[in-house]
C-alpha cells in the first residue's frame, strides 16, 4: 500500500508540474509546419530529456543536498514556494503563451526540420517549462522518501517518472487529436485546475518543512494529513 500511495502521489505532482496536456498548445505552437512523423519524433526526444534530467536527479539530488549543506526540510520550503508560484501562474494566467515560439516552417527534410526543432526547444521548452526547478524539487523530495524502501523504492520513482515521460510523449504526439477534442477552452480548463492542485501540494511541502525544522509549531495532522503515506526521512 506505501509503494502504491507514493507512486500516485509521485506521478500526479510530476505530472501536474510536466503538464503534458496544458502544454498541447504550446508544443504545437512550438512546431509549426511539421507533419504527424516530425511532431512524434519531437515528442519522442523531449520525453528522452524528460526522464533522462528528472532520473538524474532523482538518484543525486539528495547527494547535491548533502554536498551543499543543505537540510531537506529547507529544500522543501524553497521547493513548495517555487511550486507555489508555478501553480498560481498556471491558475491565473495564460500560461500557454508566456513560451510561444515565433512562426518558423523550417527549411530542408525532415531529419533536419527535427533536429533545428528539437536545439530550439531545449530552451526553454524542455527545460525550464517541463524540467523546472518545481519538477527538480519534486524528484529530489520524492527520492528522500523512497530512500527507506531501499532498491525496490528506486524502482517504484524511475518507473513513476517514466510513466510521466511516456504520458508526455504520447500528449505532445497526439497534439492534433487533443487540440481538436478539447479546444482552446478545454485545455485552458485543465491548465488552471492542474495550478491548483499544483498550489495546494506547495502549501502542503512548506507545511511538512516547516515542520520538520521547528517545534509546536506546525501540527502533525496538518503536516502529514494522511498517515499511511510513506514518511519523510532526512539524508
Amino acid at each position: 500500500m506505501a509503494y502504491t500511495t507514493f507512486a500516485i502521489n509521485f506521478f500526479v505532482a510530476l505530472f501536474a508540474l510536466i503538464d503534458p496536456v496544458g502544454n498541447v498548445a504550446l508544443f504545437a505552437a512550438a512546431t509549426p509546419g511539421a507533419n504527424a512523423r516530425e511532431r512524434a519524433q519531437l515528442a519522442l526526444l523531449i520525453s528522452l530529456v524528460v526522464f533522462a534530467f528528472l532520473a538524474f536527479f532523482y538518484f543525486t539530488g539528495v547527494g547535491l543536498l548533502v554536498f551543499f549543506g543543505i537540510s531537506l526540510p529547507a529544500f522543501r520550503i524553497a521547493g513548495g514556494l517555487i511550486l507555489f508560484l508555478l501553480g498560481l501562474q498556471m491558475a491565473r494566467d495564460d500560461y500557454t503563451s508566456a513560451f510561444a515560439d515565433a512562426a518558423d516552417t523550417g527549411v530542408g527534410d525532415s531529419s533536419t526540420y527535427v533536429r533545428r526543432r528539437f536545439e530550439r526547444m531545449i530552451v526553454p521548452f524542455a527545460m525550464p517549462l517541463l524540467i523546472g526547478p518545481g519538477a527538480i524539487s519534486t524528484a529530489i523530495i520524492y527520492a528522500s522518501q523512497a530512500k527507506p524502501y531501499g532498491f525496490t523504492g528506486a524502482m517504484v520513482g524511475v518507473a513513476v517518472i517514466a510513466a510521466v515521460s511516456v504520458s508526455t510523449f504520447l500528449g505532445f504526439a497526439a497534439t492534433p487529436v487533443l487540440t481538436r477534442l478539447l479546444g482552446k477552452i478545454g485545455m485552458t480548463i485543465v491548465v488552471r485546475v492542474l495550478g491548483l492542485i499544483l498550489c495546494a501540494m506547495a502549501v502542503q511541502f512548506i507545511l511538512a518543512g516547516l515542520a520538520d525544522s521547528t517545534v509546536g509549531l506546525i501540527r502533525h495532522s496538518a503536516a502529514v494529513p494522511y498517515p499511511d503515506a510513506p514518511p519523510i526521512h532526512l539524508p
